[in-house]
C-alpha cells in the first residue's frame, strides 16, 4: 500500500509525560470503549489465531499495552468466537498496574502483566522465551528507528510478532471511529472508575476532551506506516522470519491493517 502523504512524527497529547493523568485516561478509556462497543477487533480473531498456530505458541507478550484495553478486548472477541484465548502478558515502558490488575481480575489465566518497566526494543530473554509479541494500535507512536528496533528484537528472540493498526495514512480515516467513539467519549465520565469530576469538566464543561481526541486521532493517521514501509523496515533482517499482511473491515467504514512475522523454522530457532 502506498500513501500520497508523507509520514510525520507529530506529537499526540496522550504521549506527553506532563499531561495530567485524567486527560491521558480519558483518551485511553474512550478508545478502549470504542474498540469494545464497535466490536472492532472481532475481525482480527481469524488472522490472529492463524498467526498463533503458525508460531506454535499460546503465550503472547503484549508490547506498549497502555491500559490493557486491546489485549482484553481481543481476548473477549476470541471467546465470543468459541475459541480459548491465549495468555496475554501486558508490558509497557510505563506500566499501568492498577488498570492491569483490574483486567487480570476479570480474566484470570488469560491476562497477566509485568509490573516493572519493559523496553519493547530490548525484551529480556526470560520474558521472550517461547512467546510471540503483539503491538496493537501502538506502532505508529514510534519513530522509524524505534519501530525497526522492535522488529529487530522480535526477530532475534521471539516466536513471532503481530502488529495491527486501525487507520491508513489518511486523516479522513479517523472518521470511521466517530460513530462509536463520540458516544464513548461523552459517556466516559459516567463510566470511569476514578477522577469522574475532572473528566466531566474536561468533557462536558469545556471542549478540551473533544479537541484532544480529534487532534490525537488525526495525528495517529498521519503517523501510520504503510505496508510497503513495514516490509522495507524488516528487509535488512534477512530471512529468519517470513512476513505477511492483510486487512479486514469494521463497522461502519473502517479497515484494520495487520502485519506479522514468524520464524521460518520454529523448531530449530533457539528461543
Amino acid at each position: 500500500m502506498v500513501s500520497l502523504l508523507p509520514r510525520v512524527q507529530l506529537f499526540e497529547w496522550n504521549d506527553l509525560p506532563w499531561v495530567p493523568a485524567a486527560v491521558r485516561d480519558t483518551v485511553v478509556e474512550s478508545l478502549s470503549r470504542t474498540l469494545q462497543w464497535g466490536k472492532m477487533l472481532d475481525g482480527m480473531v481469524a488472522p490472529f489465531e492463524k498467526f498463533l498456530d503458525e508460531a506454535g505458541t499460546r503465550e503472547v507478550l503484549d508490547l506498549g499495552a497502555g491500559g490493557g484495553g486491546p489485549a482484553l478486548i481481543l481476548a473477549r472477541a476470541i471467546m465470543r468466537a468459541g475459541r480459548t484465548p491465549p495468555r496475554f502478558i501486558l508490558t509497557d515502558l510505563h506500566p499501568r498496574v492498577e488498570a492491569w490488575c483490574q483486567a487480570k481480575a476479570e480474566q484470570p489465566g488469560v491476562i497477566d502483566y509485568v509490573p516493572s518497566s519493559v523496553d519493547a526494543t530490548a525484551i529480556p530473554r526470560s520474558l521472550a522465551h517461547g512467546r510471540v509479541r503483539t503491538v496493537i494500535n501502538v506502532l505508529h507512536h514510534f519513530p522509524p528507528d524505534l519501530a525497526a528496533a522492535i522488529f529487530a528484537d522480535a526477530v532475534r528472540s521471539s516466536r513471532g510478532i503481530f502488529v495491527a493498526e486501525p487507520f491508513a495514512r489518511n486523516p479522513l480515516a479517523f472518521a470511521s471511529f466517530i460513530p462509536v467513539g463520540l458516544p464513548a467519549l461523552v459517556l466516559n465520565p459516567l463510566l470511569s472508575k476514578k477522577d469522574r469530576m475532572t473528566k466531566a469538566l474536561l468533557t462536558w464543561a469545556t471542549p478540551a476532551a473533544f479537541a484532544i481526541g480529534l487532534w490525537d486521532g488525526i495525528v495517529s493517521t498521519l503517523r501510520e506506516y504503510t505496508t510497503d514501509e513495514l516490509y522495507a523496515m524488516v528487509k535488512p533482517f534477512g530471512t529468519p522470519f517470513r512476513w505477511g499482511h492483510g486487512t479486514y473491515e469494521f463497522w461502519p467504514l473502517g479497515r484494520y491493517r495487520y502485519f506479522w512475522g514468524v520464524p521460518r523454522d520454529r523448531d530449530t530457532l533457539a528461543i
